[in-house]
C-alpha cells in the first residue's frame, strides 16, 4: 500500500532564490498538487508579485517587518497571519523569517511581475 504521509526536514530542502529572498519548499514533488509548504528568510529587496491561481498563507515566525498588499502596507511580527488571495500585489519587506502555505502546490509558471 502506498503511504498516505509525507515527512520532510527543511535541513534536508535545499535553498533558492525567489522574490521575497531565499526559500525552502516542502512537498514540490507530490503529484497530487494539493499544497506546498515555504519557509522564507525575507531580504530587504523582496519584489511586489502575484499569482493568478494560487492563494497563499504568511504566518511570521520571527522578526518585524510590514507586508505590502495590493498597495497597502501593514506591520507584522511574529504570530502576524495574511491569507494572499490570487491577483493580491504583494511583498514583505523587513528583517522576518515566514512560513508559507501555497494553495494549490506552488507552480513557478504562476509567478508574475508588473515591470
Amino acid at each position: 500500500m502506498a503511504e498516505r504521509y509525507t515527512i520532510t526536514h527543511f535541513e534536508d530542502v535545499p535553498p533558492r532564490a525567489c522574490p521575497c529572498g531565499e526559500t525552502r519548499r516542502a512537498f514540490v514533488e507530490e503529484p497530487e498538487g494539493v499544497a506546498t509548504f515555504h519557509r522564507v528568510r525575507i531580504r530587504a529587496d523582496s519584489r511586489v508579485h502575484y499569482h493568478k491561481r494560487l492563494t497563499e498563507i504568511y504566518y511570521v515566525l520571527e522578526g518585524t517587518g510590514r507586508l505590502e498588499l495590493d498597495g497597502e502596507s501593514h506591520e507584522v511580527g511574529p504570530g502576524s497571519v495574511a491569507m494572499i488571495k490570487p491577483l493580491c500585489r504583494h511583498r514583505a519587506t523587513g528583517e522576518l523569517t515566514v512560513l508559507i502555505v501555497a494553495i494549490p502546490a506552488f507552480d513557478p509558471e504562476d509567478e508574475w511581475f508588473d515591470e
